[in-house]
């Protein structure tokens, strides 16, 4: 069985910074694409950035510039720095990864619990 645990949300005031970090751990062959949602109340949850290794990260035209994606092969996980936070970051942050479990041929997704990011004075 395959999980990902997230950690590092919390409350932090306009232009302050948040690192999220998310571990995949089980019966784990592969990892192609990481990545990071972000759901806020009312809206749709949304791509925020996502990482395949070897190849350049995607981001959200909202957070270019401001949030950093990097993953770390060796330990399974992937880590969102945020800076210069905005009210309008604030929302349930969700790790997602596409993995290949022991035993089986193709990629599944897999999401963590999610932790709640809340950017206020």
């Amino acid at each position: 069985q395959v999980q990902l645990v997230e950690s590092g949300g919390g409350l932090v005031q306009p232009g302050g910074s948040l690192r999220l970090s998310c571990a995949a751990s089980g019966s784990i062959s592969t990892i192609n694409v990481m990545g990071w949602y972000r759901q806020a109340p009312g809206k749709e949850r949304e791509l925020v950035a996502s990482i395949i290794t070897g190849t350049s990260a995607t981001y959200a035209d909202s957070v270019k510039g401001r949030f950093t994606i990097s993953r770390d092969d060796a330990k399974n996980a992937v880590y969102l720095q945020m800076n210069s936070l905005k009210p309008e970051d604030t929302a349930v942050y969700y790790c997602n990864a596409y993995i290949t479990g022991v035993g089986t041929n193709w990629p599944l997704p897999y999401w963590g619990q999610g932790t709640q990011v809340t950017v206020s004075s």
